[in-house]
């Protein structure tokens, strides 16, 4: 089957026919019809998360996928051949930039009625991403106050849906020519990144949703109010991070390491800083489908490409500036 490779990390990706997909007893074989672009493919590509995320090269990439079932193992319950499902293979399994894939049962969800194959590509990472950074990890409450950097981006955008579905007032940084577009979705305040400081007119905030890292993730700290936390997605990661992925006590070294000074500026200020890298879960996918086909949350598509122009599609991604997602589609 057709599938686009990292043959070796920093260099362009490569179309090359692979070995169809091994199917175990809990897995579903599913036909990808198409697959959404994520910031974390560039960062794999480029071998950014070589040291925490070690995948044996040449690699299939691509972490979200929807598509229809072929055919399911011997011990799958919930799915049949036909259905329309949606996923974020498990880190371990990735690989949705190809015809096919095997997906653990567990990471799989119907997908929502009311929306299209290439919206469902476009929600699963993006969507567990937000689900797990403001449900699971930052408990977010009605009268909560919620800052959420990059609004009109592929995260923001849900998250926005999200947290004032939540009961949040929610602030986000944007372009002007975005300010319409994020306050449609839901945001309360919206920051011009480009004229204004968003630390300078903010404060008091409870969480601090941030996908940019660096000195916007410490101006971040300085929003939040005694006991606000700020999770961030591009990192540095944390202690906990590598707790939880089984790291060796070396490893384990080097991590904290990474994430000292802003661990020590949060707690100075008395806030806490957490690094999330989301995991695959079907049952908080099929949470966010409920909430899609409720009218609630609506997937933000920004452009589609042909399969065959993959690593175009990708380098448009890394040139930044869209409003949602973009997506790769496949022929039957």
């Amino acid at each position: 089957m057709r599938a686009f490779v990292v043959e070796k990390y920093a260099q362009p990706l490569v179309q090359q026919e692979v070995p169809e997909p091994e199917v175990g007893e809990g897995d579903v074989l599913v036909r990808v019809e198409a697959a959404g672009l994520n910031q974390l493919d560039e960062k794999i590509r480029l071998g950014e998360f070589a040291q925490i995320l070690p995948y044996r090269l040449p690699l299939v990439l691509g972490n979200d996928v929807a598509g229809t079932v072929i055919r399911v193992g011997r011990l799958v319950q919930r799915f049949r051949p036909g259905d329309r499902v949606f996923a974020r293979p498990d880190a371990a399994r990735i690989g949705t930039f190809a015809e096919r894939i095997a997906v653990a049962e567990s990471d799989l969800a119907i997908v929502p009625e009311r929306i299209s194959m290439v919206e469902a590509g476009s929600l699963p990472l993006v969507a567990l991403t937000t689900w797990q950074a403001l449900v699971e990890r930052g408990n977010v409450q009605p009268g909560h106050r919620v800052l959420i950097h990059a609004g009109a981006g592929g995260v923001g955008a849900i998250a926005i849906q999200l947290a004032r579905h939540l009961g949040a007032t929610v602030a986000t940084t944007a372009s002007a020519a975005n300010s319409d577009f994020v306050r449609e979705l839901g945001a309360d305040i919206v920051i011009d990144y480009r004229s204004e400081d968003f630390a300078a007119v903010l404060s008091g905030y409870d969480l601090v949703l941030d996908s940019l890292g660096g000195e916007n993730l410490k101006k971040s700290l300085r929003v939040l109010r005694p006991g606000g936390k700020a999770i961030g997605i591009s990192g540095p990661p944390d202690p906990a991070f590598a707790r939880r992925q089984g790291m060796n006590p070396v490893l384990r070294l080097a991590i904290a390491a990474l994430s000292r000074r802003i661990r020590a500026q949060a707690n100075k200020l008395g806030v806490t800083y957490e690094f999330l890298f989301m995991r695959a879960d079907g049952e908080q996918l099929a949470e966010v489908a409920a909430l899609v086909d409720a009218g609630i949350i609506r997937p933000v598509v920004a452009k589609t490409y042909p399969f065959d122009r993959l690593p175009d599609a990708l380098a448009d991604l890394a040139g930044g500036g869209h409003r949602g997602k973009l997506v790769v589609t496949l022929d039957d």
